[in-house]
């Protein structure tokens, strides 16, 4: 017997998951000023979740993200938004963001992208399955991007 899709509740909130884009922003302030774009445009709270930087994450990334229950996270969201400061196909094997975008495609959950610098040709980003991916390097620019994307989910 088919379940009744019909009834089954629509995710109403994202997760917005985010590495610290160099000294001066934080992985909370990256996140942040994004929430603050999604807010400005009538969405409900976000998720947010703070990833550390390329240099400090360290170890197994599936680990690190097992850690923070972000499957769990992922699966109860509308989408995820991704903040990296750099998309570039050379680095991502084995980072963070590429096993967010996996397990976003892997589990049907549209995943976007900000970022300070977008190294990615289309045929990477097609892979990766990002619906979007916009650049911002200040917290001005990312509540923009996060208003952007807000009208786009």
């Amino acid at each position: 017997m088919k379940p009744d899709t019909a009834r089954l509740p629509i995710p109403s909130h994202l997760l917005i998951a985010c590495e610290p884009f160099g000294a001066r922003l934080s992985a909370s302030a990256v996140c942040g000023a994004i929430a603050r774009g999604v807010l400005a445009r009538g969405l409900p709270e976000p998720d947010l979740c703070a990833l550390p930087g390329p240099d400090e994450a360290g170890g197994d990334p599936r680990a690190l993200l097992d850690e923070l229950g972000f499957d769990r996270r992922m699966r109860s969201a509308r989408a995820v938004i991704l903040g990296a400061v750099k998309l570039e196909e050379a680095t991502l094997a084995g980072s963070l963001a590429f096993e967010i975008a996996t397990r976003a495609r892997q589990a049907g959950v549209p995943a976007y992208a900000v970022t300070a610098s977008n190294a990615l040709n289309s045929f990477d980003a097609r892979i990766l399955d990002l619906q979007v991916i916009l650049e911002a390097r200040g917290a001005p620019s990312l509540t923009a991007a996060g208003e952007q994307l807000a009208s786009l989910i």
